[in-house]
């Protein structure tokens, strides 16, 4: 380490970041987080889109496809898991722009399959680079930005999610009818492949990383420039320890549960569970019911069903942010939660009726942006309760459990259309808010909203 002048201050980079400003450079930066997460909601909704075209190809039923759709979720909980302990172990960036490399790469390699059974591999190992690519867009758009916007910016960039999403089922509408569901594929994976190469070059380590390893101190000092201090060439950094923790995998997961965060990460993970599990509900099963015999949607049709659903999660949750800034976490979750489970169960007495589309849409558009707004917003949570050591585990573990919710889901879902049909698969919506709805309210340490007043 270079001698210290005697006008060198020793700086606490994320003390500097949260009581900032917000700099354009560093809503820059959150722009380059967010469009990693929207080709990851794009690629992770491509196949479900893709199911009706394949099940006329291939001769299959939509049951052949449960466990190919759930394989997914099964990698991306695997990735959740394995992406948080590697950002806070090598850096939040490689790992990010890695997971997005590895699932567009992967995504490509699907136009090429012709089995069921080739495209569930490469469906599991893509997983892993969706959901590994999550917690840590989410930790880097938190250590961004000063502390008051950060619930807003954690939000903004999840949000994508959603909006991934709607550009898969509008891809997909014009694509499959007129290239099929191999360019679908093909599309899908070149662009996360062009982002992760831009962002590279783009992109800098989280503040609060870099503070901890002295030999990139130089690359600190130039971030913390760009967002607006006055920083010393010669400035030493320090983050203050705020959890004891092991670099090991026990010791790091046995955290979570130390030091009054228990509660807190027990009803957080049963909220990413149901949370998670009610949109991959929607997710992977509403194209393929749509385009049942029974009812008789169009391919078309059903994929705009679905991106429905995703811009009504797009706006739900910015205007969720919005409110969660204002008045906290808990006003704002709880109440989107219970519309939710309101809408969703006024779904499943609705009339499904390809002639006449309006109502539905409208319908999902609202049930979307409720459910998908309270599923936006709890990475903001996450992000909130844990502090900066273990950060990224927490999130990334909270986004794991969920994952299994995901697993759970096609299996739950079609067990439902199997056995009571359309009124039986949107009821399995409003319960599974219910639990999300009873979770998130026995959490302590919610968001506080500049409107109220600082929790204890």
């Amino acid at each position: 380490m270079p001698p210290q002048s005697p006008e060198t201050r020793t700086l606490d980079p994320g003390k500097l970041i949260d009581e900032g400003t917000w700099s354009t450079y560093q809503k820059l930066l959150v722009f380059g987080t967010a469009a990693t997460i929207i080709v990851d909601g794009l690629d992770n909704q491509l196949l479900p889109n893709a199911v009706p075209a394949l099940i006329r190809e291939w001769g299959l039923q939509r049951a052949d496809f449960t466990s190919a759709l759930a394989v997914g979720p099964f990698g991306m909980m695997v990735g959740g898991l394995i992406g948080g302990l590697a950002g806070d172990r090598f850096g939040r960036r490689p790992t990010l722009i890695g997971c997005v490399a590895l699932f567009g790469a992967l995504t490509c390699m699907m136009a090429l399959v012709g089995s069921i059974g080739a495209l569930s591999v490469l469906r599991l190992l893509a997983g892993i680079g969706l959901g590994g690519a999550m917690p840590n867009a989410a930790t880097l758009a938190a250590e961004y930005v000063p502390i008051r916007q950060r619930a807003f910016a954690v939000t903004a960039t999840i949000v994508c999610i959603p909006l991934g999403g709607a550009l898969a089922g509008e891809l997909a509408a014009l694509v499959i009818p007129t290239s099929g569901w191999r360019a679908l594929f093909i599309l899908g994976g070149i662009l996360p492949l062009v982002i992760s190469l831009v962002l590279w070059k783009l992109i800098p380590e989280s503040p609060k990383f870099l503070a901890r390893h002295p030999e990139r101190w130089p690359e600190l000092t130039r971030l913390l420039r760009r967002s607006g201090h006055d920083v010393p060439v010669d400035a030493t950094f320090s983050v203050p320890r705020e959890v004891d923790v092991s670099p090991m995998f026990s010791a790091k997961i046995a955290s979570l549960f130390r030091g009054g965060f228990g509660r807190d990460t027990t009803a957080l993970w049963v909220a990413f569970f149901f949370g998670l599990m009610a949109n991959y509900v929607i997710v992977l099963l509403l194209p393929a019911l749509l385009t049942s015999a029974s009812i008789g949607f169009g391919q078309a049709a059903a994929s705009r069903a679905l991106a429905m659903s995703n811009y009504g999660g797009v706006t739900g949750a910015l205007l969720g942010a919005m409110v969660l800034q204002r008045l906290g976490s808990r006003v704002a979750m709880l109440a989107m939660a219970a519309g939710a489970v309101l809408c969703a169960g006024i779904l499943a007495g609705w009339p499904l009726d390809p002639t006449n589309t309006v109502g539905l849409m409208a319908m999902l558009l609202l049930t979307g942006g409720l459910i998908n707004g309270v599923q936006t917003t709890m990475y903001a949570l996450a992000a909130h309760i844990y502090p900066t050591a273990i950060r990224s585990t927490g999130v990334g573990t909270a986004v794991a459990v969920g994952r299994i919710g995901n697993v759970v889901a096609a299996y739950a879902a079609s067990a439902a259309i199997d056995r009571g049909g359309p009124p039986a698969y949107f009821a399995l919506w409003s319960v599974l808010m219910l639990l999300v709805l009873v979770a998130l309210a026995c959490i302590r340490r919610h968001v506080p909203g500049t409107a109220a007043a600082p929790q204890r």
